[in-house]
C-alpha cells in the first residue's frame, strides 16, 4: 500500500511536521511503499526534498494558490489512500477553509487526523470541520476526550470517527541524574507565547522559597513564525523574569532545535516534565506522549489530554495560571522517588511501530470498503 500525507513536513519545524515524518517513516517499515508527502508551505517557505528514503515530496500546498491545490489532489489520488493532517492554522482561507477544495478532488480513501477539536469553536470552526469529517473516509482522534468533544460540539458522522493515539519513539528508561545534583525539571518544544513557561520559572521561584532547590531546563528554539515576527522577544522577557526572581541560576535556556538524540539525552537527564501550557483545549500534546514514552513523571497544567492520561506515578494536573499549585504538584512528584523509578522502568503510551499498524489496518479496511 502506498500512502499519500497531506501535513507540513522537515524541515518546516512543527508538531504536525514531526507527527506526520515520524509516522510515514513507521509506515514505511510495515510493508508499505515509500510515502509520497504533498508539504504545506508558507507563502514564502521554499520547497526541499525530504530527508527520509522511505518518504518522497510529491506536490506543496500554498495558502491561496489555487493551482497548488489541484496539482496537491493529483497527487494524493495517485495513491492508495491519504492521510491528511488536520489544524486550522496551516491551510489557507477563513478557518482553513481551503483545504475543503483538496478534500473535494479526492477519489481515495481518505483517513483525516484532527489535531485540534474544540470545546467552543466559532462558526466558522465549526462548518469547516464538520465539512472536513463529511469528506473524509474516516476521521481520528488521538484521546478519548476528544472523541467526546468532537460528537458533543460537532455534527458528525460518529461512525466515521476512531481513536488512534499519538506515537511516541522509544527513549531510554535509565535516568542519567546524578545524586546528591539538583533535580531537573524539563520543559521542551517550540518556545512562543502561549506555552506558559513564565509560570513554570515562577514556580521554580517557589520551590526556591519552600527550600527545594531544582534545575529548569527549557529546551528548544523559538517558533519560526514568532521569531519572524517579533524576534527573540518572548525567550528574553523570561531570561528577564527569571533574573528578576532571583532564579536566573536555576532556569537554563536550550536555544536549538532538538535532535532526537538531544531529547533522549534530555529526557535521561530529567526527574520531571513539565507543561505549563495556557491552553485549555489542548486535544492532544506531542511532548506529553513522548516523556509518558520515556517514564519521566509529568507535572500539567489541566488541559484535556493530560487531564485524561496523568494518573498514579505518570504525574498530575494542576490549575492553569496557578504557579503555586505547580510548585506543590513539582515538589510531590519529586518526592516520589520511588514511583519515579518506576515509572523509568516502565512508561506508557503507544511506539510509533505500534500506531502505524493500526493506521495500516484502518487504511487496507477502507480501501477493501471501496472495492466492495
Amino acid at each position: 500500500m502506498r500512502f499519500g500525507f497531506l501535513s507540513t513536513y522537515p524541515p518546516t519545524r512543527c508538531g504536525l511536521a514531526t507527527f506526520t515524518r515520524s509516522l510515514a517513516v513507521a509506515l514505511a517499515d510495515h510493508r508499505s511503499d515509500p510515502a509520497a508527502v504533498v508539504r504545506v508551505l508558507d507563502p514564502a517557505e521554499a520547497p526541499a526534498p525530504a530527508a527520509e528514503p522511505e518518504v518522497r515530496i510529491a506536490a506543496v500546498l500554498r495558502a491561496g494558490d489555487a493551482r497548488s491545490q489541484r496539482t496537491a489532489a493529483r497527487a494524493l489520488n495517485r495513491c492508495d489512500a491519504a492521510i491528511v493532517q488536520h489544524e486550522y492554522g496551516i491551510y489557507g482561507g477563513a478557518d482553513g477553509d481551503e483545504v475543503l477544495s483538496v478534500l473535494e478532488a479526492l477519489r481515495v480513501p481518505v483517513i483525516t487526523v484532527l489535531h485540534t477539536v474544540l470545546h467552543q469553536p466559532s462558526p466558522g470552526q465549526k462548518r469547516v470541520l464538520e465539512r472536513v469529517v463529511e469528506l473524509t473516509t474516516a476521521a481520528v482522534v488521538m484521546t478519548g476526550r476528544a472523541h467526546d468533544t468532537l460528537h458533543a460540539n460537532f455534527l458528525v458522522d460518529d461512525a466515521k470517527v476512531h481513536v488512534i493515539p499519538h506515537g511516541a519513539a522509544l527513549q531510554p528508561r535509565q535516568s542519567l541524574h546524578r545524586r546528591g545534583t539538583a533535580p531537573t525539571i524539563l520543559t521542551w518544544g517550540l518556545i512562543a507565547p502561549g506555552k506558559g513557561i513564565e509560570r513554570g520559572i515562577a514556580a521554580v521561584a517557589g520551590l526556591r522559597e519552600r527550600g527545594v532547590e531544582v534545575t529548569y531546563v527549557v529546551a528548544g528554539q523559538t517558533h519560526p513564525k514568532v521569531l519572524a515576527h517579533d524576534g527573540e522577544a518572548y525567550r528574553d522577557s523570561l531570561v528577564a523574569l527569571a533574573r528578576r526572581l532571583g532564579v536566573e541560576s536555576s532556569v537554563h535556556f536550550v536555544n536549538r532545535y532538538l535532535a532526537p538524540e538531544d531529547l533522549a539525552g534530555l529526557l535521561s537527564a530529567a526527574d520531571a516534565v513539565l507543561l505549563p501550557y495556557d491552553s485549555t483545549e489542548q486535544a492532544t500534546s506531542g511532548v506529553l506522549v513522548e516523556a509518558l514514552a520515556a517514564g519521566v513523571p509529568v507535572v500539567a497544567t489541566a488541559f484535556p489530554h493530560a487531564v485524561e492520561v496523568l494518573t498514579g506515578t505518570a504525574g498530575t494536573t494542576v490549575p492553569h495560571d496557578d504557579a503555586h499549585a505547580m510548585a506543590l504538584g513539582l515538589e510531590r512528584m519529586l518526592q516520589r522517588g520511588d514511583d519515579h523509578r518506576a515509572a523509568r522502568r516502565h512508561g506508557s503510551g503507544l511506539s510509533w511501530p505500534e500506531v502505524a499498524e493500526r493506521y495500516l489496518d484502518l487504511a487496507e479496511r477502507l480501501r477493501a470498503e471501496q472495492a466492495a
